[in-house]
């Protein structure tokens, strides 16, 4: 089982959870960051690291959002990895508590 980042994410992508992750599996597209399913050992760390709450467990995401699990796995396999922290987004902190923002997602 591996986990995978929800909508909180979407324009704050902070980075926390990256300088935690033992194994590199975090992937980093222009607002947003990926989880690739192949690389991720279930270690756990990454989740208390976001400041936002967006890292799940794959049993555990919110039924709404089951979408991100498919999510996580196609752009994980697009986009770059991730291996060091950098600043989250300017504004990060205003869309941080933002609701339905899929449709904010950069691909």
């Amino acid at each position: 089982m591996a986990y995978v980042v929800t909508e909180n994410c979407i324009k704050c992508k902070y980075t926390d959870c990256v300088d935690v992750c033992p194994v590199d599996c975090f992937r980093e597209g222009p607002n947003f960051l990926v989880i690739d399913p192949d690389e991720c050992i279930d270690c756990t760390l990454c989740v208390a690291e976001c400041p936002v709450e967006a890292i799940y467990a794959e049993d555990d995401v919110p039924d709404e959002q089951t979408h991100f699990i498919s999510l996580n796995a196609e752009l994980s396999k697009e986009w770059r990895p991730i291996i060091e922290k950098k600043d989250a987004l300017p504004d990060a902190d205003d869309w941080a508590s933002v609701k339905d923002k899929l449709d904010q997602l950069q691909r």
